[in-house]
């Protein structure tokens, strides 16, 4: 059966492959009628905006089955023809076009073939942009379970192609009883070069790389909440601001948020990276603080945090949380820093919902305009709430409003800021409300926001076939040269204990 499965899948395979050679040799049909409409596809490809330097968007009918498609692609007098039973352009022809659309857009012809019958619909256009994006994006890879993480894989992607390498490889440090958790990826400045990760359970730690120095900390000290959790690294200095979390989750079997993550407890430290020492900066017991995000001039540090109290003392803390769970409420707030003495000053809020809405995940874009953030009903793991949308405040003005233009009827999460803070990559379920995937789109100069596009693949249904969650999607400026052995070599070893100081020493 096994061997009968396997070359029934290979013959599928070379006779799909032929199909899309024909298709891209042959040109658009001679006899045809009119639908009227657009085609319904997927992914959802029509009027969105790309980056001149993006891999080929691909896309395939969604709802209807078709013999064969036919897609002509064209700018002015330039164009090229591809078809197949998917569209998917050759990487050459593609980079061609968008070139010379740069600034402008590609408009698609589209033809399907029904029962030997010949349709074309509606034109659409692509857009794009003359921003590029950065060349890398990272994510977790993960299956949509509490119960095993062994397949955990942190992975890096060219988004100039289809390259997608494992940057590490939980199930080369150990599987069972002997695993662990990988998670929480973060860089200075999109620097692959300077880069940190965490690992949970049997070998928990910190890694970090700096310059070509790989370590793994070990962050559990008496005067620290917990290790390190969500990291934030000081846009020039060798600094990194952690939230100190004591996590934990319950499932619901009537609620629509199925997973509730919370915390019992939150503090926020900072940690030198080269001197291997971290303070407390915040550890209010009544305050949960959680998410910090630097400013792009290293001088303002953003976070969210909410006030609980205790009010039944008879019960350990975490069951009050459970209890109340929707009652938390996040709050933004900022601390101003002094980078000459590495110093922060008080906290002042930044944001407060009038409806008591809980916000989560503050986000600064590189020209320091604004601010982006996820909002929903209570809590800090949005991630799990289908309610959850993204918010834009304009620091200039104090004004808010929410992202319609990129949110959807369902989850929308983490979010980066490219570079150039012309895209945004973000999380979103809006497939089928299970499965998170990278969205992207561009922001122009005032904060609007273009239709978003999902994180382009070789074969259009590749991320509804992975039945994996994407996490944490960040840009990158290149790939992460450590290989997968090499981060595995330094988990399995001995972590370096951290040294707790009152305040850290700014002589480098």
């Amino acid at each position: 059966m096994k061997t009968r499965y396997r070359l029934s899948t290979f013959v599928m395979a070379a006779a799909a492959l032929c199909g899309v050679v024909a298709g891209c040799q042959s040109g658009v049909p001679e006899t045809y009628s009119e639908s009227g409409r657009q085609a319904d596809l997927y992914p959802d490809v029509a009027g969105v905006t790309v980056p001149v330097n993006i891999a080929p968007l691909t896309f395939q009918m969604d709802t209807t089955e078709v013999e064969q498609m036919v897609a002509r692609f064209s700018c002015g007098d330039k164009s090229f023809t591809c078809g197949g039973e998917k569209i998917q352009p050759d990487a050459d022809d593609w980079r061609r076009l968008a070139q010379a659309a740069r600034g402008d857009s590609i408009t698609v012809d589209l033809y399907t073939r029904q029962e030997g019958q010949w349709q074309h619909h509606e034109p659409f256009r692509i857009y794009v942009s003359a921003d590029s994006i950065d060349p890398w994006l990272s994510y977790r890879l993960i299956s949509p379970s509490y119960v095993t993480y062994e397949d955990l894989t942190l992975n890096q992607r060219c988004l100039e192609s289809y390259d997608e390498r494992v940057m590490v490889d939980n199930m080369l440090c150990g599987t069972e009883e002997n695993g662990q958790c990988v998670n929480c990826h973060n860089y200075q400045q999109q620097n692959p070069g300077r880069m940190q990760f965490h690992a949970r359970q049997y070998h928990g730690g910190t890694v970090t790389v700096y310059d070509g120095r790989i370590r793994k900390i070990n962050m559990a000290n008496d005067s620290l909440l917990s290790a390190g959790v969500y990291p934030a690294w000081h846009p020039t200095l060798p600094l990194i601001v952690y939230s100190t979390n004591k996590t934990a989750q319950t499932f619901h079997t009537k609620d629509l948020n199925k997973i509730e993550v919370y915390d019992a407890a939150s503090d926020m430290i900072a940690y030198d990276v080269e001197r291997n020492e971290a303070t407390n900066i915040e550890a209010d017991p009544d305050e949960m603080e959680c998410y910090p995000f630097w400013a792009p001039d290293g001088r303002t540090l953003y976070y969210c945090s909410a006030h609980f109290v205790v009010q039944d003392t008879s019960v350990v803390r975490d069951m009050e949380v459970i209890r109340r769970a929707k009652e938390v409420r996040y709050l933004l707030y900022r601390k101003s820093f002094d980078p000459d003495t590495w110093t922060f000053g008080p906290r002042q809020l930044v944001f407060e919902h009038p409806d008591s809405m809980s916000a989560t995940l503050p986000r600064v874009s590189p020209d320091g305009r604004w601010l982006m953030f996820t909002l929903g009903r209570y809590g800090v793991f949005h991630i799990w709430h289908h309610e959850a949308d993204l918010y834009l405040m304009d620091l200039a003005t104090g004004d808010v409003r929410p992202m319609t233009e990129l949110n959807s009827g369902d989850t929308e999460s983490y979010h980066t800021w490219s570079s150039n803070g012309r895209w945004v990559v973000f999380s979103s379920r809006r497939d089928d409300s299970g499965y998170t995937r990278p969205f992207i789109a561009h922001v122009d100069a005032n904060g609007h926001a273009t239709k978003p596009f999902e994180l382009p693949q070789r074969d259009p249904d590749h991320n509804r076939q992975l039945m994996k969650s994407y996490n944490i999607p960040e840009f990158m400026r290149g790939p992460v040269e450590v290989s997968p052995q090499q981060f595995a070599d330094v988990l399995k070893g001995e972590g370096e204990k951290v040294k707790y100081v009152g305040r850290l020493n700014i002589k480098h």
